[in-house]
């Protein structure tokens, strides 16, 4: 029971982590100054949302996320945001291949070169499944996870960071609503196709607690190094290169290898779910489908990694406020029907 909820863990930390959470532009965007309730409020949210999407996978054994995303929004609701979802994989295709370009570009390469690569690679790849990269994605999350946290430990003990910053101010809690909102598109998408797997209740307090816990942890590591940086991150695509910036090239250059595979990897995951829903609507093959996505995904590159997520990130966040709300209010409604027999 332990290790299959460490197991869930990692699943869940590998599927927040992305390459937005990773380079730490998601964090800048909706955190920043005054924002330790906002991180702590989170923290709580993601813990309860994750638990009562899980408990409910594993009640209905479900092998895919729209029976869950039903149970807790209805039928029609769900439909309608099931398409949002499918909205959501093509918004984090193009915003990873613009990211691919960002990263190179931090290299002194140029940003097409970085872009183009991506491309090449995600074609490549799609005859061939994705069972392979994700294998390679086990292992190689951890270590950006802990590579993450050992980068901000020193650079806070290095640069004599406050651990306590503006204790008095909060001003920006309500960031914690729309930056968890954002969030559960893919906790659900993930973990509503596990319940099947889940063997007991023990696995779901261990796997939400310990996730919840790792993630607000990180989340605030990141925000106060971000704070003590922030009269540079004007210079940066990539929020995390200035806090790099100083560091030996051997690290520097070896987080941004890792950094580049969370962006490859979500890219994987996002274009082969989109091929495995558009492929109902066309009677083509998935490697014309995964093509012809790529293409229509090409032109929305050129807006830039940092304001693909500026703009488009906090809006996803809004748009999912009504999904976070019925999730939280889950088990009061479920109790409240249950009276009423």
């Amino acid at each position: 029971m332990m290790i299959n909820g460490f197991r869930w863990i990692g699943l869940i930390v590998a599927t927040m982590i992305g390459a937005g959470y990773a380079s730490g532009r998601e964090i800048w965007e909706f955190f920043g100054h005054e924002s330790g309730l906002a991180i702590l409020l989170f923290t709580i949210m993601f813990i309860i949302s994750c638990y009562v999407v899980l408990r409910i996978s594993y009640e209905m054994k479900s092998e895919h996320y729209l029976p869950v995303l039903q149970e807790i929004m209805g039928k029609k609701f769900a439909n309608i945001y099931d398409w949002g979802i499918l909205l959501y994989l093509f918004t984090m295709l193009f915003v990873m291949i613009s990211g691919s370009g960002a990263t190179f570009e931090t290299l002194n390469v140029p940003y097409f070169f970085g872009s183009l690569l991506i491309i090449i690679l995600l074609i490549v790849v799609i005859p061939y499944g994705m069972n392979g990269i994700l294998s390679i994605n086990r292992f190689l999350l951890p270590l950006l996870i802990v590579g993450l946290a050992i980068v901000l430990i020193i650079f806070i003990i290095q640069q004599e960071v406050p651990f306590v910053y503006q204790f008095k101010e909060q001003s920006n809690w309500a960031s914690a609503l729309p930056f968890t909102s954002l969030n559960v598109v893919p906790l659900i998408a993930v973990i509503g196709a596990i319940g099947q797997e889940v063997k007991s209740k023990t696995e779901i307090y261990i796997a939400c607690i310990g996730s919840g816990l790792i993630l607000g942890l990180i989340s605030y590591l990141y925000n106060i190094s971000l704070i003590h940086v922030s009269d540079q991150l004007f210079f940066y695509e990539i929020p995390l290169f200035a806090i790099l910036n100083g560091y030996p090239n051997e690290l520097y250059y070896i987080m941004s290898v890792l950094l580049w595979f969370a962006i490859y990897t979500t890219a994987i995951t996002s274009l082969f779910g989109l091929i495995a829903r558009v492929k109902e609507f066309f009677k083509v093959n998935k490697s014309t489908i995964g093509i012809g996505l790529i293409l229509l995904a090409i032109p929305f590159t050129l807006v830039g990694f940092s304001n693909l997520i500026g703009y488009l990130y906090p809006l996803y966040g809004l748009i999912n406020l009504y999904v976070l709300a019925m999730i939280l209010l889950f088990p009061i409604i479920k109790r409240a029907n249950r009276s009423k027999i």
